[in-house]
């Protein structure tokens, strides 16, 4: 267990606290709806879905998150600007758990933006994401639409390089307070399994030095390579690879994951409870492993 020198911060978004100092709060467990191939999304253009199994799935990750007290989020991913609005429309009635909304496309995330305002939710969404490469027509649109919590991407085309990851978190702190972001939340970056390693290495260095809340999307280390995996390990042994590379970063002292599709709440929300727990009880004795 890691504890940390530097004061951590704690950003709340829709009542659930993201960062903490080792595992004072639990991680965030933060599952994806409407991703590209989802089965339950029959026209992801026009954003037509079987409402009644999303809402299901919903239901499973509401009561994998009561079961275990491992607080729930909820990312809406979206292919156009009319999916993004009947998406958001339909799981702000279905669920009262914080939202991510998730688009690399502006126009996307802007009807995303746009909804959240109309319907008065500002503070119970946070944006998925930025990165040093974005423009500041992007920070413009959270500035006009009033978004304070956003996820800041370290994508670096050095995967496996630690120092990158840190050069692009600055670049995008020297322009997050000038355009109103409040709540920043670190996303250090996974794209197979070699920038896993990397990725936990920059999220233990932000934490250090920034105090910030830190995550990432681990599961990317296995779906990245999912047709491999299966073909020499079978479809049970690609699900424990990807469980592992999820567990990875929680055993670090994660303050969320992005663990991919909602469909894996099961899975993961039982094994975060299981490490979460362990470590609480040393924290209770106010054991430290290590103090960086």
């Amino acid at each position: 267990m890691l504890t940390y020198k530097t004061q951590q911060k704690v950003f709340e978004i829709g009542g659930v606290k993201f960062g903490s100092q080792a595992f004072e709060n639990p991680p965030v467990l933060v599952g994806t709806v409407f991703y590209h191939g989802h089965k339950i999304v029959s026209d992801p253009r026009k954003g037509e879905f079987d409402k009644a199994k999303a809402e299901e799935l919903i239901r499973n990750v509401e009561e994998a998150s009561s079961k275990t007290r491992v607080p729930a989020v909820i990312d809406v991913t979206a292919e156009s600007a009319e999916a993004m609005a009947k998406y958001l429309e339909f799981v702000v009635n279905v669920t009262k758990l914080p939202i991510f909304i998730d688009s690399p496309s502006i126009d996307v995330a802007k009807a995303g933006f746009q909804f959240a305002k109309e319907a008065g939710l500002l503070e119970r969404v946070a944006y998925n994401s930025i990165t040093a490469k974005s423009k500041d027509e992007e920070y413009r649109l959270l500035q006009e639409y009033g978004v304070k919590a956003v996820v800041a991407l370290l994508y670096t085309d050095r995967v496996v390089d630690v120092d990158a990851r840190l050069k692009a978190l600055e670049t995008i702190l020297s322009k997050a307070s000038a355009y109103g972001i409040e709540k920043l939340l670190i996303d250090t970056f996974v794209i197979d399994i070699p920038s896993l390693s990397a990725a936990c290495r920059a999220m233990i260095e932000v934490k250090a030095r920034y105090g910030l809340p830190v995550g990432m999307g681990a599961h990317n280390a296995a779906s990245s390579q999912k047709k491999a995996f299966k073909e020499r390990f079978g479809a049970e042994g690609y699900k424990a690879c990807e469980l592992t590379s999820n567990l990875m970063s929680i055993a670090l002292g994660a303050d969320f994951l992005l663990y991919g599709p909602v469909e894996a709440a099961k899975e993961v929300f039982p094994a975060v409870y299981t490490i979460y727990t362990a470590y609480r009880y040393l924290a209770r004795r106010k054991e430290n492993l290590i103090q960086l």
